[in-house]
């Protein structure tokens, strides 16, 4: 399908500093829409390992699955669109259909037999135009966890980081070390499992 060069800065936020970007942009409930991202990996994580991630993303009715992996800047994202029948196929059965991103696994010297479905998590997502930018307002729940997150996808970093610091300092909101969904997916997997 496609390959781009993602570049988006995080911030995490509080349930109140969440609400207060709502209220600052006119948000309301009607503006969010749900998605669904599963996650999937070898059992020793070798993706994690190799800095990257392997998804299925639904939204919209749509199915995409996408590999990102580290770039100079940002991030490179492999897509490639499934129908519902491919997607039962991967999260059941964990047949990947060929294509771009089956062919960019095995390039990294993935063994794509070894994959499983890690996990899956669900964002309401309010995503609007913000000075040449997309910022996007995430609230996501995952193994009974939730968190709140602010996103500004750019096409120029310098310019975009800009914009984003000079929207939180607006807000009085402080900038904060943000790791991204599956990081944060994991990380949550890893200290449940560590407390059984």
């Amino acid at each position: 399908m496609s390959k781009e060069i993602e570049i988006e800065f995080k911030n995490m936020l509080t349930k109140d500093e969440f609400d207060k970007i709502n209220n600052a942009l006119s948000l309301t409930s009607d503006d969010f829409f749900q998605q669904e991202n599963h996650y999937f990996d070898t059992d020793d994580f070798y993706l994690k390992e190799n800095k990257s991630a392997l998804r299925i993303r639904v939204k919209n009715g749509k199915y995409v699955l996408t590999l990102k992996e580290p770039a100079e800047v940002g991030l490179l994202e492999t897509h490639q669109l499934l129908n519902a029948v491919q997607v039962d196929q991967v999260i059941h059965d964990l047949n990947f259909p060929r294509g771009e991103v089956t062919n960019r696994l095995h390039e990294m010297g993935t063994d794509i037999e070894r994959l499983q479905l890690v996990g899956s998590l669900k964002t309401n997502r309010a995503e609007l135009p913000f000075r040449g930018g997309l910022l996007v307002m995430d609230h996501s729940s995952y193994l009974n966890k939730e968190d709140f997150e602010l996103e500004y996808e750019v096409s120029d970093f310098q310019n975009g980081e800009e914009i984003f610091l000079e929207f939180l300092s607006d807000l009085k909101i402080p900038r904060r070390n943000t790791e991204n969904k599956i990081q944060r997916f994991y990380k949550e997997k890893m200290r449940l499992s560590n407390n059984l």
